[in-house]
């Protein structure tokens, strides 16, 4: 077999499964972390756009660029290294940097991705992380003690993770710079890519978070609609029992709110599903993180049953309440259709009876005309007969009324049989 046998994608398929690898992160460092999606129609953005972008944020720099039709970068940017992704319906930015400032989560180490910069990106930033990366230390109370102070302590999840090769903690708050922040404490001797695994998979529990939680602002917009469909859906359902209503009146409501269904069906499939997806990530790169409670804190699993769950909850009540609305429209609609075809053959029927009774009165009118038509024909058919016979007749002694009392007979029989068989070959 030669390479030209090969399918033509078989070299693309296989390079996908390792197109974004983790980095390769040392400790101490920090990242500062960006997703940038679309407010409208994101999954059909500009892509050339998001690459324009990125090139500039290159050319302060004088990095290389990536090639054309890249999904995928990664390359320096002063000390720090850039990472950037493109997905279906956001980008991502990370920028890793050695070393920790004096500050914790200090908002300069956002400024590797310029203000000025960032203020023209096509689209708006959705996702702003800072992740803190050190060693932990041995006395945990220290440990716990630092993330309290950078944190809200009620919301605040901790975690040891991969093994006990880090213990994460974060408390899933934007700080009034803007950002999230996530603390990590490498124990010594953990590998570069293993800490890289551990920060990647911290951005991507955070972005596919934000990403779903997209899908419960839509529910609940979606909701209220519902809510005001669901009245006059009632109604309708409820007035199939009355036979005062049109039923064909009742019918066109109805058709008119199931295409309102359908419509809202249709704009929001794609965020209901997406949700669906993105909740699945989350949920799979918590468990990758393979958890352990630290001093009885709660893990982020925890975080998210308590937090993410329910809100994920309620755009499946939505989802699933919109496709039962749609489904309850469509029953009424087929019994309206029953009811509507129901009057109509009994309309069609009174109709067929009416028009029964108007050809039985018509056969009627006809066989009375004929029997007044024969009368009249033959009056005239005898007073023309009379003539013509009444010579020979009074020859033989007879009077003009014998002559004409004899003639009744024949005319008028002569002039039925005539009607008759016209008659006969009009039909």
């Amino acid at each position: 077999m030669t390479p030209t046998d090969d399918h033509p994608l078989r070299y693309a398929v296989v390079n996908e499964l390792h197109a974004r690898p983790f980095p390769e992160l040392t400790v101490p460092c920090t990242a500062a972390y960006l997703t940038i999606k679309e407010p409208i129609a994101a999954a059909s953005r500009d892509r050339q756009a998001d690459r324009q972008h990125l090139l500039a944020l290159l050319a302060r720099h004088g990095g290389e660029h990536p090639h054309p039709d890249a999904t995928h970068f990664s390359g320096p940017i002063g000390r720090s290294t850039l990472k950037w992704e493109s997905h279906t319906e956001f980008v991502t930015y990370s920028a890793f940097t050695p070393g920790l400032s004096d500050r914790p989560f200090d908002p300069v180490e956002a400024e590797v991705f310029p203000e000025d910069w960032l203020a023209e990106a096509p689209g708006r930033r959705l996702v702003s992380l800072l992740i803190r990366v050190e060693p932990l230390p041995e006395d945990e109370a220290e440990m716990l003690a630092k993330v309290e102070s950078w944190m809200v302590p009620e919301s605040l999840a901790v975690a040891r993770v991969v093994e006990g090769a880090a213990v994460v903690a974060g408390d899933f708050r934007i700080d009034a710079a803007g950002h999230m922040r996530f603390a990590v404490f490498v124990r010594p001797g953990t590998g570069k890519r293993r800490i890289g695994r551990i920060v990647q998979r911290l951005c991507e529990i955070e972005t596919y978070r934000a990403m779903s939680m997209l899908g419960l602002i839509r529910s609940r917009m979606l909701t209220d609609r519902l809510n005001h469909i669901d009245e006059g859906l009632s109604d309708l359902v409820s007035g199939l029992e009355s036979t005062e209503s049109s039923a064909e009146a009742a019918l066109h409501e109805l058709l008119s709110i199931s295409a309102e269904l359908e419509s809202l069906a249709v704009q929001h499939s794609f965020r209901f599903g997406a949700t669906g997806a993105y909740e699945a990530i989350v949920m799979q790169r918590i468990d990758a993180l393979g958890e352990a409670r630290v001093a009885g804190r709660q893990t982020f699993a925890e975080f998210m049953m308590r937090r993410f769950d329910p809100a994920i909850r309620t755009v499946k009540s939505a989802e699933a309440r919109l496709r039962t609305m749609a489904e309850r429209a469509a029953r009424a609609a087929e019994l309206l259709r029953t009811r509507v075809d129901v009057e109509r053959s009994r309309q069609n029927q009174r109709l067929l009876e009416s028009m029964d009774r108007r050809a039985d009165l018509q056969l009627r009118l006809q066989h009375t005309v004929e029997g007044l038509s024969v009368v009249a024909i033959s009056y005239y058919a005898l007073s023309l007969a009379g003539y013509a016979v009444y010579p020979f007749l009074h020859g033989l002694g007879a009077s003009k009324e014998v002559a004409m009392a004899l003639l009744v007979a024949p005319v008028m029989l002569a002039v039925w049989l005539l009607v008759r068989r016209i008659r006969a070959r009009a039909h």
